[in-house]
């Protein structure tokens, strides 16, 4: 069954839409982008009419990915599953994704190695909770491996413990050991690793507090 358009009119609440009649009948709205080349006169069928919707629902989904892209870079995973959270279809997540990776705005790999080294500069932690991280951001397990390769997890283990140290210095060294080697476990790193940089800052600012004194 065909149709003809006999009305487009931009929405009132939202300029960003435009209302479809056909035959005198409101049918359905659809993003300015999408129905940018249609006008007056011009005959829709079913199968016209639903690319239409299609395309809709995919320009609509691009614009919630661009805002939750606004806030921090994210992976393809993540994009699919907030489209998800609001409804849009695998086919328009599917069609999003596919054109936010050839604007070069979703792309795993800098992604992975973004998260790694934003982690290691401000929230330092190990290989065991990088890698955790990473596969719940639906990150693939062999990129998630050559991203975590090089990492320094004494480096990283000492920058961690400095940053806490301070808050248990009033405490003996057997509490303040327990509960420092504790808090870098948190971050996933190994006991080895743990406990020999717990020493090194506790002898650290022993020797500061002597110097200061």
């Amino acid at each position: 069954m065909t149709r003809k358009i006999t009305g487009l009119k931009v929405q009132k609440k939202n300029p960003n839409r435009v209302n479809v009649y056909l035959d005198g009948e409101f049918a359905f709205g659809l993003s300015r982008i999408t129905a940018a080349w249609l006008e007056i006169g011009l005959p829709l069928d079913e199968e016209k009419i639903l690319e239409l919707q299609s395309e809709d629902e995919a320009e609509m989904a691009y614009q919630k990915a661009i805002h939750f892209l606004s806030y921090r870079p994210r992976s393809r995973r993540e994009i699919m599953d907030n489209l998800s959270k609001h409804d849009y279809s695998m086919e328009a997540s599917g069609k999003v994704v596919e054109r936010l990776e050839q604007q070069g705005l979703v792309d795993d790999d800098a992604f992975a190695k973004t998260w790694v080294e934003n982690r290691s500069e401000f929230r330092p932690r190990g290989r065991r909770a990088l890698r955790m991280e990473l596969r719940q951001k639906g990150i693939e397990p062999d990129l998630i491996d050559s991203v975590l390769e090089d990492l320094d997890e004494d480096c990283l283990a000492y920058r961690a413990a400095i940053k806490q140290s301070r808050k248990y210095m009033d405490l003996d060294w057997q509490d303040y050991r327990k509960k420092m080697i504790a808090y870098l476990a948190r971050r996933g790193l190994n006991y080895g690793i743990a406990a020999d940089v717990v020493q090194k800052v506790w002898l650290e600012e022993m020797a500061d507090q002597e110097l200061e004194g």
